[in-house]
């Protein structure tokens, strides 16, 4: 049954809020991210719209949680793919690549990069403190030289992947390379 009653009779409030971001995603990827709204999120959940903002208040919450929740398994895999990796500028390289290919090769996620969407994706980057976290996963800032601001870091690489998944280079060889060149010299200890 669809209707609100069943659907929040399940304990599992946690569950019902993964199904509604697990529809949201679909139609992200299907509809894009801009126009997908609060009603086609409710229908391809199965409940209703009142149901839906028991959940999640505003269409910009189901895509913040959404964001947030992928951010964090995209991070957990990063993480994983560059923890023994020690020289702070291929510790950075290594984990703005394996961001980029994780992205990538997930459907749901790459949509948020289309030209429509985009510029969506780039604002919440900037202003969410989970993707801000996963920033600083990727360098250490007592390695830093000077006095940089790590928070400031950590957003300018945000803004890097962004970039590379709106506009990619030619190839991963490509991006490598404009990775080692620019961004890993900014990594270099301090001594």
């Amino acid at each position: 049954m669809t209707g609100g009653r069943d659907w929040l009779a399940q304990p599992r409030s946690m569950q019902a809020a993964e199904r509604v971001l697990d529809a949201a995603a679909r139609l992200f990827a299907e509809q894009g991210v801009a126009a997908t709204q609060m009603g086609d999120i409710a229908k391809a959940a199965g409940c209703s719209r009142a149901t839906l903002y028991r959940y999640f208040d505003s269409r910009q919450a189901v895509q913040l949680a959404y964001v947030h929740r992928e951010a964090r398994r995209v991070g957990a895999t990063v993480a994983a793919d560059i923890a023994t990796i020690g020289d702070p500028g291929e510790r950075a390289v290594a984990g703005v690549l394996a961001s980029l290919r994780a992205v990538r090769s997930d459907p749901l996620l790459i949509a948020w990069f289309r030209p429509d969407d985009a510029g969506r994706t780039l604002e919440m980057a900037q202003t969410s403190q989970v993707i801000e976290a996963m920033g600083r996963s990727l360098f250490d800032p007592e390695t830093l030289p000077g006095a940089r601001d790590s928070a400031l870091l950590a957003r300018w690489l945000t803004r890097i992947i962004v970039s590379l998944l709106t506009v990619p280079g030619q190839n991963e060889s490509e991006e490598r390379a404009m990775l080692e060149l620019f961004l890993a010299p900014l990594l270099v200890p301090h001594r």
